[in-house]
């Protein structure tokens, strides 16, 4: 068991983890290898497939190949520490490299609700003004505001760890959890914290909560707008607006739970937890993939080409 540090500065955390049975967590491992690994296959088959496919060198997919990015990231910022934790018997994790964790986890987090809320503005040019759409979302505007969401991201991040290292650990150091995240870390400083909780809130929750009704209702609008106007290409359209909607609503709803009340601690927690941060970064890729033909079409043709390549490399080496 953890031992608690009643007296000296704090400089590792032990991590609960999911379960203390040797059994279940060489289980839980074999589970989480397989959605992790299955997270990089699904989101690398995107970015290859946006990268060596000319057509769809168009503002929506490289939109959609920076999400697939995003959900590698968001994926290994927990889901390694995590697979090592289920196979050590002491899971812990020093006072920086928890830190370091909190900070590329929000800052990937960050960009990915900035990420998203490009991509509803992309869809909504793209209906509203579809003559002026390629004018407007142009490869250099595309780069900035992906520039800008990560510098937004960056911001967001920097702003609660310049918070967190200020505050004194001399108290207990096992955290509840499967990673480091603010709302744990945050309970176990030695000094009152309900206000700089309130400014976390702030600066997570708060957002969270205004920007994705704010989102479902411009997606709302854009649906209208397509059922209305749009003639050709309806269902095309349709489909990936109510793509990028399950997408939204899976990435925040999650983490409307997580950040936007008191950091108490609830028993649903690490089941959220799980969900924000490894099952979503895995179903993105499905979701976009599975209801988009011509993402379909274009993984068969660089299939097809991958497949040919292979057969005249070995043709020569036959010969």
């Amino acid at each position: 068991m953890a031992q608690e540090n009643l007296t000296t500065e704090v400089t590792e955390f032990v991590l609960i983890g999911l379960s203390q049975n040797p059994k279940w967590n060489f289980l839980l491992f074999l589970i989480f290898l397989t959605i992790y690994v299955t997270t990089w296959l699904g989101n690398l088959i995107i970015i290859f497939t946006v990268i060596f496919m000319p057509h769809l060198h168009t503002p929506m997919y490289f939109l959609l190949a920076s999400l697939a990015a995003k959900d590698i990231s968001d994926s290994t910022v927990t889901a390694l520490r995590m697979l090592v934790g289920l196979l050590s018997k002491h899971n812990t994790i020093s006072y920086n490299w928890c830190i370091t964790q909190i900070f590329f986890f929000h800052f990937s987090a960050g960009a990915s609700n900035g990420l998203l809320v490009l991509m509803a503005v992309d869809r909504y040019i793209a209906i509203v003004k579809p003559l002026e759409y390629l004018l407007i979302m142009n490869r250099g505007i595309c780069i900035g505001f992906l520039a800008g969401i990560l510098l937004g991201g960056f911001v967001h991040s920097i702003v609660q760890i310049g918070i967190l290292v200020q505050l004194p650990f001399c108290g207990s150091n096992v955290l509840d959890n499967f990673y480091c995240d603010v709302p744990q870390v945050l309970k176990l400083a030695c000094s009152d914290t309900y206000v700089i909780e309130l400014l976390m809130v702030s600066n997570s929750g708060l957002l969270l909560i205004i920007i994705f009704p704010a989102l479902l209702v411009s997606y709302s609008f854009i649906l209208i707008k397509i059922r209305t106007y749009v003639a050709e290409g309806k269902n095309k359209a349709i489909s990936t607006c109510t793509a990028q909607m399950m997408v939204l609503s899976l990435n925040f709803g999650p983490a409307i739970f997580i950040y936007d009340r008191p950091f108490k601690i609830f028993p649903g927690d690490k089941i959220v937890q799980i969900m924000y941060t490894l099952v979503t970064p895995m179903l993105n890729p499905m979701i976009f993939t599975l209801r988009n033909t011509e993402m379909k079409n274009a993984i068969r043709k660089l299939k097809g080409k991958i497949q040919s390549s292979n057969s005249i490399f070995k043709k020569k080496d036959f010969h």
